[in-house]
């Protein structure tokens, strides 16, 4: 499964094509504050991408474009750290462009490619302090805190969570 579609955004896996949009995205202040930094390099992104595809063959890591449904690119998120029943998902930004539902609809994605798709029963992941918007978007979804330290917290949400989300937004966004 190389593509994801909802109501008004649908996700696909990165290309090297892709490079400069997302180094766009990785560098702007708005979107970046809470993401690990990266260098001003469109060569290096493209690097990146090139190793990055020899994981997802290997099924290590999936990095997605989000796009609206008319096909402009407005987000990214990408799906890592597979464990023996859970995997991480982070990198995760959308722009400006980005349709009303999209936060929902690409996270409802996510959890859909993971469980369903991959196989998994829970998901990990961190969100830095001080990101309050998106520590609050998680917690309505159900994700509980199972730790943190000096720099981030760390969530745990499980597949039967996601059912009763998912549920929820059936007809409405999904």
């Amino acid at each position: 499964m190389s593509s994801l579609i909802s109501k008004t955004i649908k996700m696909r896996l990165v290309e090297e094509h892709d490079a400069e949009f997302i180094l766009s995205l990785r560098l702007d202040e708005k979107y970046s504050t809470y993401l690990t930094k990266v260098e001003s390099d469109l060569d290096r992104q493209k690097s990146w991408i090139k190793e990055y595809k020899k994981s997802e063959q290997e099924k290590k890591q999936f990095y997605f474009i989000i796009e609206r449904l008319d096909g402009c690119a407005c987000g990214t998120v990408r799906l890592y750290d597979f464990r023996e029943h859970s995997f991480s998902w982070g990198s995760w930004i959308l722009n400006q462009d980005k349709t009303r539902y999209s936060a929902i609809e690409s996270a409802l994605m996510v959890y859909k490619y993971g469980f369903d798709y991959l196989g998994f029963m829970k998901s990990h992941f961190e969100v830095m302090k001080g990101n309050e918007k998106v520590v609050a978007f998680h917690e309505k979804m159900g994700a509980r805190r199972v730790g943190e330290d000096e720099v981030n917290f760390y969530f745990e949400i499980n597949k039967p969570q996601i059912d009763i989300v998912r549920a929820n937004f059936i007809g409405k966004i999904i």
